[in-house]
């Protein structure tokens, strides 16, 4: 037997591709901002979503960006299909554009809200209106207003913007490349399935992306139905160059083995 000094050394594990950029949503784990900055490092990220103004210097201070800005929406509920609630989004959303582009970042999250009652083709005309009257303002900022497509089915209940077919021709009436789409992977597969051949068709239209498993928002593993390697090597050849987040609730794992987990998976 060889003595341990004369074995032949482990394989260094693979350096990371790195072809597709990651974040993680800040909900995920319920840690102090400046904790979190710390945690997100050791794993190999230098991103954080769904992060308001508030924590934007604790952000900087740890060299973390922002790839998806939020804080400026009234609720999930209350988006830009209700007409009622244009004129507080559009001071809301003024002033938060101005906040995002001092702050040297770019993708501001917003909501179309719920239907309550109306057609859906009427939503969309009321949702063109309303974010027009903003989208000079973040045209003239290079802020990026970003819609999210949601669930309908599980988690949120009669929101409008739950297909992306909806959102993609909501984002061909607006016409801006500072208007987009937040392709939820989770919510999307569903309430429609077929993401990969989605993402080949529209992805011009898709901003930012979401990760989290199916059925149950959990870890990305294989309790679930999703083969993310496959939905992220489809991400990558479009040529995408924003971010792919993770916004799981670790359910079989630790909570930070489960985002390193997703993050191998993910890099392709």
């Amino acid at each position: 037997m060889l003595p341990a000094w004369a074995a032949a050394p482990a394989a260094a594990p693979a350096a990371p591709k790195g072809r597709l950029k990651q974040s993680v949503a800040r909900w995920l784990f319920q840690q102090p901002i400046d904790q979190l900055c710390v945690t997100v490092k050791q794993v190999g990220l230098s991103a954080i979503d769904l992060v308001g103004p508030e924590e934007w210097p604790v952000l900087k201070a740890h060299g973390i960006d922002s790839p998806m800005c939020n804080g400026a929406e009234i609720s999930l509920k209350q988006g830009f299909a209700g007409t009622e609630f244009h004129d507080e989004l559009v001071a809301r959303y003024t002033r938060h554009i101005d906040l995002v582009a001092d702050a040297g970042y770019r993708n501001l999250i917003c909501f179309s809200g719920n239907r309550n009652g109306m057609d859906p083709l009427q939503g969309m005309r009321n949702a063109e209106v309303g974010l027009k009257r903003v989208l000079g303002h973040a045209e003239k900022r290079g802020v990026v207003l970003v819609m999210e497509l949601l669930n309908s089915r599980v988690d949120h209940a009669d929101y409008l913007c739950d297909h992306s077919a909806w959102g993609v021709e909501l984002c061909k009436r607006i016409g801006s490349p500072n208007f987009g789409l937040l392709f939820d992977i989770y919510h999307m597969q569903i309430m429609e399935g077929d993401i990969i051949a989605s993402i080949r068709r529209n992805h011009e239209y898709f901003v930012h992306y979401h990760t989290a498993g199916v059925p149950g928002r959990h870890e990305l593993d294989d309790t679930q139905e999703l083969n993310y390697a496959a939905i992220c090597r489809a991400i990558r050849d479009t040529g995408f160059g924003g971010y792919v987040a993770h916004e799981f609730s670790a359910a079989h794992t630790d909570p930070i083995d489960a985002l390193r987990q997703a993050i191998a998976l993910c890099d392709v």
